[in-house]
């Protein structure tokens, strides 16, 4: 198998320079390791020996020299990472806020508090779409929502017994250290 070898002009090798030298400043150390590549082998090093100096594996070199040839300094830079499409479209996203912000009694529930669980059964009801309670918990925090935890009160209690409590018998309950007396 040959080894890939680039060749460009002069000035071209000096803009990869300047580039690298400024994805480094600019923090961007992916996009600066693939013109590092880009700049060895320019200077006449093979694949593997820029993987050796870079610390990383070959096919990464390969790779990146292949997206130069291809698409150029475009080929090289980061690009958004689509991941999986959404399931849900912005429609359907509308709708489930509407759900949420009526309340999960209106829905049919019994309890008064939304569960990532109870909204991950609306989505495969009114959707017909499974998702993760963990990614419930992200699709409403990307909707504008979130969470909210209930406070315990006591529906009867004596606020003033409270305060009696919390102010004299507990502090008299709590451990208090044991001094110890020096001989």
């Amino acid at each position: 198998m040959k080894a890939r070898m680039l060749s460009v002009r002069r000035s071209k090798r000096e803009k990869v320079v300047r580039l690298r030298l400024q994805a480094e400043a600019d923090g961007a150390r992916r996009v600066a390791r693939r013109l590092h590549a880009i700049q060895l082998n320019l200077d006449g090093h093979n694949g593997p020996e820029i993987a050796r100096i870079l610390s990383v594996h070959r096919a990464n070199v390969s790779l990146w020299l292949r997206h130069w040839e291809d698409h150029g300094l475009e080929g090289l830079l980061e690009g958004q990472r689509s991941g999986r499409p959404a399931e849900l479209d912005a429609l359907q996203e509308e709708r489930l806020s509407a759900i949420v912000r009526a309340g999960s009694q209106e829905y049919g529930f019994h309890s008064g508090v939304w569960t990532a669980p109870m909204i991950g059964e609306v989505i495969r009801q009114e959707f017909g779409v499974h998702y993760h309670p963990g990614h419930v918990r992200k699709l409403l925090h990307a909707l504008g929502f979130s969470v909210q935890r209930p406070k315990k009160l006591l529906a009867r209690a004596d606020p003033k017994a409270q305060e009696r409590w919390i102010r004299h018998t507990y502090p008299a309950l709590k451990k208090k250290p044991v001094s110890k007396a020096r001989s």
